[in-house]
This record gives C-alpha cells, sequence and structure tokens, in this order.
C-alpha cells in the first residue's frame, strides 16, 4: 500500500490540505456520469449488461464476486460472456479475447484468472463498449459482465453492483486525492445493488440494506505439483513460518486469512497488479524452503518461475441464499426479454 494509500484509510489530518481538489472531482464525476448517461441507452445492447465495480480505488473483491456470479448463471441456464479492461497488461491492439495461453503481461491478471475460473468468454479493452461488441461477435452470449467500469457510463447497463471492502470501507470519505473515492458515496444510492466484502468495520447509513459476502478458505494449492492441503490445522511443518507475497489493492485481508494458520506470518507486499518476475523473490531475499503463500490473482503471474515451496490460496464465495435467488432471477428476467 503507497504512503497516500495509508493515509487515506488512517484519516490523516494533513489531507484536508487536498480536500478543495476532492470537491472539485467530485463535482467532474457527477457532470461527467450525467453527460455520458445521457448518451447511452440500454435499448442499445443486445443482450442485458451486469457491471460489477466500486467506487473506492484499490480492490474490493470485483474478481471473486464475477466468479462467482458466472458459476450462477450457467447453473440457470444462461451463458455469460465478460469483459474487462485488462488492467496491468499492455497490447499492442485491443480488443483481445483472452486465451488461455494468453500471457499476462498482455490481458492482465485478472483476465487470465476470469477465464480460467469461469470458463467463460473474455474480452478486454479499455474501451468496454468495444469489448462489447467483440464478445458478442465472437460469442453467442446472452449476458454480459462487466469486470470493474462502474465509471465507465459510455457503456449502457441494466444493473449495477457496488462491491465495498468492509475491512477499509471509505477511508477518510474524501474523493481522490485526499482519500480513496473515485465517486462520492451518495453514488451508492443509484446502484442497484451493494454488497460487503467481509463484516463491516463500522456503521454506514448507505450500507445498511447492502448483502455480505464472505471469502471462504478452503485448501493451498502447490504451483508446480497441483498438490492441495487443506486450510486448516497445520498444512505445513510446525515451526515454519509463511511468506505472504502480495500484490493486491488490500493485502490486509489476505494477511488475516492467513493467521489463522499456526505459523509466523512475514509479510511481503508488491503494489497491486505487480508484474512479477522471479528476480522480484530473489531481490526480498525470499528464502527458497520455507514455504511461500499468495493470492490466486498473483499466482497466475509466478507460474513460469515457481518453486517447490510456492503455493496459492484458494477461496470459494459465500452469499446468502435470498440474495443470490434475487439476483440471478432478475438477470434471467432481462436475458429472456
Amino acid at each position: 500500500m503507497s504512503f497516500l494509500e495509508k493515509a487515506w484509510y488512517r484519516k490523516a489530518p494533513w489531507l484536508l490540505l487536498l480536500w478543495p481538489i476532492s470537491v472539485l472531482f467530485s463535482a467532474i464525476a457527477i457532470i461527467r456520469q450525467k453527460n455520458l448517461t445521457a448518451r447511452s441507452s440500454v435499448k442499445e445492447n443486445p443482450v442485458p449488461v451486469v457491471v460489477v465495480g466500486n467506487i473506492s480505488t484499490g480492490g474490493t473483491g470485483k474478481t471473486p464476486f464475477v466468479i462467482m456470479l458466472c458459476g450462477m448463471l450457467k447453473d440457470l441456464g444462461l451463458k455469460p460472456g465478460i469483459i474487462s479492461r485488462g488492467y496491468g497488461g499492455r497490447a499492442a491492439n485491443y480488443p483481445v479475447a483472452v486465451d488461455y495461453d494468453s500471457e499476462v503481461e498482455e490481458v492482465g491478471d485478472e483476465a487470465l484468472l476470469l477465464l480460467e475460473k469461469t470458463h467463460c468468454s473474455v474480452v478486454v479493452d479499455p474501451d468496454r463498449k468495444r469489448a462489447m461488441d467483440h464478445l458478442l461477435e465472437i460469442d453467442g452470449c446472452d449476458v454480459v459482465i462487466s469486470d470493474d467500469g462502474l465509471q465507465h457510463y459510455a457503456l449502457a447497463r441494466e444493473i449495477e453492483i457496488a462491491i465495498v471492502d468492509g475491512q477499509r470501507l471509505f477511508g477518510n470519505g474524501f474523493c481522490i486525492p485526499a482519500g480513496p473515492l473515485r465517486e462520492p458515496l451518495s453514488r451508492l444510492q443509484s446502484v442497484n445493488y451493494v454488497v460487503i466484502n467481509g463484516e463491516p468495520a463500522e456503521t454506514v447509513k448507505e450500507l445498511t440494506s447492502a448483502a455480505i459476502m464472505h471469502l471462504q478458505p478452503n485448501y493451498l494449492v502447490n504451483l508446480i505439483s497441483g498438490e492441495r492441503r487443506p486450510f486448516g490445522g497445520a498444512p505445513f511443518n510446525i515451526g515454519n513460518r509463511i511468506q505472504a507475497v502480495t500484490g493486491i489493492g488490500n493485502p490486509g485481508r489476505f494477511h488475516t486469512l492467513l493467521a489463522k494458520l499456526p505459523y509466523e506470518i512475514e509479510p511481503i507486499e508488491f503494489p497491486d497488479h505487480h508484474q512479477f518476475k522471479e528476480g522480484d523473490f530473489e531481490k526480498w531475499g525470499v528464502d527458497k524452503i520455507q514455504p511461500v503463500v499468495m493470492t490466486e490473482k498473483d499466482a497466475v503471474k509466478c507460474r513460469r518461475f515457481a518453486r517447490p515451496n510456492f503455493w496459492y490460496l484458494s477461496t470459494e464465495l459465500k452469499l446468502s441464499d435470498e440474495f443470490s435467488n434475487q439476483l440471478g432471477k432478475e438477470i434471467q428476467k432481462l436475458a429472456a426479454r
């Protein structure tokens, strides 16, 4: 986490100096939303579009939610497809249809993980509308899910789902640069659903009707052998220490999960969406014997140079049946129009 991000969530008083810029940023965000939304219409969409995003910077749990949503829609007999910005990747030309041999450097870690976990067609392009058009050209999907893109208003959408990090919430509540918000907190009042990742750390009136999701750790998977070890008891030898390597927006949540195991945790943090190289592990002096544990999203970027002591934590998303059924029925109804 950068110095500025830490200040946002610690509510550092000096950030008030940036408040006038935040007010301007907030005003521009509101005007931009109104202008671009007025130009787009859901009538232009051949199939319903569901946007899963957030109003704050950093990771909130969008990717595991999209994975869960795709599985749920498949169970309902629908054929979802996914569009994404491909953050962290730099393709020579867009749009790009992701395949199992795609390079992370080209399509980004999230897009590759989405393909591998959902087996749905995935197209990346900073222009979400162009990504959707290409997706519909190559695949006869009947629902388009946009991974992120809540602020990409040129893409009309039928359903908006905002994911909120229950641990960090909204920091000091200011917009960029004085705080972590991409849009004012009032934006949550206009989305269709708000989902909190984990029990909220404090009461926020905008979240009173939100659903709560939980990431449940299932097992540890070895990057080379594929061996699975249950997440519980002592999956490694007693006396080991876990080197928790992360390149995600909120590593604290990952560390909290690992703390449930009977080991000393050594956090090794890289910036969000960091493109890992073998030299990174040498530079940090990562032990070649002690277990290295990472998220599945980070593991995608480390497979080419993985060592026998590299593991990732596999998780499963849990949501209430009531919320899942309501959301599924609404999307199913839209797809049948």
